[in-house]
């Protein structure tokens, strides 16, 4: 059967061998050349030219990425700052820079090594498929992260329940989020711990209303305690007149009539209008003399019981 024969061109295409490393094929001349005994001072300056000089200026790209990407991070999360873009979002875009600078530079650095990273397109994605799949978990923190910025419960700043921690927001990342809690300590929870959870932002509204609940006496008459309790919570430091206090009976206890003196404050005076409601609710009910009672209880001895 008639086959036709190859163009020329594609024939010397063929057979035109790939192109060489050229730090490896000097550093190979090097071995070869040390080999046979030769140590002239060609023979240290081809080392020095295939293996010194991409070595070091790798070296150099190194240390100059590591200060570039954090030179950008910081020119990006300042600009975004002076355009007024929310601070949590801002740190967000700087961390993007920053990973951007380093990936780009670990590209340039394997180019001076004499290395082809456009060959590498088919390893590097199946070893992001592979990775991917080993770090599911990761993945699933970041995408955790970006719908955390997308839609903003909470930001830098706010006080905030979620995941099992209460703390206020230091900042959002990309894999997890950074509290710091009252009592001075820092925790960094995973984004996908906090979006799968019910998120409380404490500090989202202005304004918080204070509860507290206590018990008065049975012989205590009603309507005196509530005036006393009302009186109490109009008078303490701090509560609003907006919505105006007020003063609830939620319950006959076992022990004690139960009630709940509600006042709304702002939110940055929550603790310590509690504090001082509480003191003040106290002081009121001595000064009238109505009590708090104890937890008791009634014993009744049936009359059939012989006692000795």
């Amino acid at each position: 059967m008639f086959q036709p024969e190859a163009a020329p061109e594609i024939a010397e295409a063929a057979q035109t061998p790939a192109p060489a490393n050229p730090v490896t094929a000097g550093f190979g001349e090097f071995v070869s050349r040390a080999a046979d005994g030769d140590f002239s001072p060609d023979t240290w300056i081809l080392l020095w030219k295939s293996a010194g000089q991409p070595i070091l200026l790798a070296l150099v790209l190194i240390i100059a990425v590591f200060f570039a990407a954090g030179w950008a991070r910081r020119i990006v999360q300042r600009a975004a700052v002076r355009a007024k873009v929310e601070i949590t979002l801002a740190r967000f875009l700087a961390n993007i820079a920053r990973y951007a600078v380093l990936i780009a530079g670990a590209i340039a650095i394997l180019g001076t090594l004499g290395i082809e990273t456009t060959s590498f397109a088919a390893v590097l994605a199946a070893a992001g498929f592979a990775i991917g799949m080993a770090l599911s978990g990761t993945l699933g923190n970041v995408a955790a992260g970006v719908m955390l910025l997308l839609f903003r419960p909470m930001k830098v700043g706010d006080t905030v329940t979620a995941g099992g921690v209460t703390g206020k927001i230091y900042e959002i990342g990309l894999f997890a989020t950074v509290f710091d809690t009252p009592d001075n300590r820092r925790l960094i929870v995973p984004n996908s711990t906090i979006f799968d959870s019910t998120i409380e932002n404490v500090t989202f509204h202005s304004t918080r209303r204070v509860d507290v609940t206590v018990g008065t006496d049975y012989a205590a008459d009603l309507d005196q305690t509530r005036q006393v309790l009302l009186a109490a919570a109009n008078a303490c430091t701090g509560s609003r007149t907006d919505p105006a206090p007020a003063v609830a009976l939620t319950g006959l206890g076992g022990s004690s009539i139960d009630w709940v003196v509600r006042v709304w404050v702002d939110a940055k005076d929550y603790w310590d209008v509690k504090d001082r409601l509480t003191r003040d609710i106290k002081y009121a009910l001595d000064e009238a003399n109505i009590s708090i009672p104890f937890p008791q209880m009634d014993l009744h001895i049936p009359k059939g019981i012989k006692q000795t």
